[in-house]
């Protein structure tokens, strides 16, 4: 896998994690320490996350794949709940790492992830989030999923394991990858500083010269998509969406930000009942916006065949 800012079958979900910057560390501690029933082990296999080291976290996710939930010291579900996932990484022996990080004490962490309720578990491999599932899930479907994780990271190069004992996590020798081609680097490099509309120009240069470079294309749709929803209000587009089921211009924001939250299915069904709802250009508006939502996803993703096949079918 190239190391861009994002990727569209392989890893599901679009959540952006650019804005996450490293705060300077609190005098002797606090709040952002994050202590409560989740502590560390004291080993590597079980870490704690705060503001200050999430993006420590997400690089070390390149060697090793990484499963990240959120949780609340509010509530004491959420606390069972990590402790059986540390029984479930446990049983994997390293082949993954378990990272926790308590979202009332870690306010950067929880606007990254637009997290709705916790419990909720990502994965991070090769430094980009998988939407995992929310709510508090048994033990033995948990190790269904994790098994699904591990395909993911080998398929990505990312095989290395953790040790409960050593102060480092063990990584195989994996080849070097091949850097990445100028203009794609050109907008990896302009998304990084935020500049979207230079990543944007970089995309438009690279499928000028290369009409058929998917990953181009991938990359046009996602940072379109940062660029439609910046600075806006997660809960005002919600409940504008809300009050009108017809309003195509509230429904496709409101999917955009469903998309970015990496609530991926909830994005496709929202515009293909808005296209079972309208009719002439505003359905067709709406059809277009979906598709380009499925390119942001990527064609493989068994998600968007699926949404595909019930678009047709809202339409004829």
């Amino acid at each position: 896998m190239t190391q861009q800012p994002f990727t569209a079958a392989a890893l599901r979900g679009a959540v952006d994690l650019s804005g996450l910057k490293r705060p300077a560390a609190a005098p002797g501690g606090g709040a952002g320490d994050g202590a409560g029933a989740a502590a560390p082990s004291g080993d590597q296999l079980v870490i704690e996350v705060t503001d200050a080291s999430i993006r420590d976290v997400i690089t070390a996710s390149t060697q090793h794949p990484i499963v990240l939930v959120l949780w609340s010291t509010r509530l004491a579900e959420t606390a069972d709940f990590v402790s059986t996932l540390r029984s479930v990484a446990q049983q994997y022996g390293g082949r993954f790492q378990l990272a926790t990080a308590d979202v009332d004490h870690n306010p950067a962490i929880l606007q990254a992830f637009q997290v709705r309720a916790v419990p909720v578990t990502f994965a991070l491999v090769q430094g980009q989030p998988v939407p995992l599932f929310e709510g508090v899930q048994p033990a033995d479907q948990i190790g269904a999923v994790m098994d699904q994780v591990l395909a993911l990271a080998a398929q990505h190069g990312v095989t290395g394991t953790v040790s409960a004992d050593a102060a480092a996590p063990v990584a195989d020798t994996a080849p070097e990858e091949p850097p990445l081609p100028p203009l794609h680097q050109k907008a990896f490099d302009a998304i990084e500083s935020g500049d979207l509309d230079g990543a944007l120009a970089a995309y438009r240069e690279a499928l000028a010269q290369n009409p058929a470079d998917a990953d181009a294309k991938v990359g046009l749709a996602q940072v379109e998509l940062l660029r439609r929803t910046q600075g806006v209000d997660l809960s005002q587009a919600r409940a504008a969406a809300a009050a009108d089921p017809t309003d195509v211009d509230a429904q496709i924001l409101a999917a955009d930000l469903d998309l970015l939250g990496g609530h991926v299915e909830d994005a496709f069904l929202r515009l293909i009942e808005t296209v079972r709802r309208t009719s002439d250009a505003d359905r067709n508006r709406t059809r277009e916006h979906l598709v380009e939502l499925f390119e942001v996803v990527g064609a493989q993703d068994e998600r968007v065949a699926k949404a595909r096949k019930s678009l047709m079918s809202a339409l004829f």
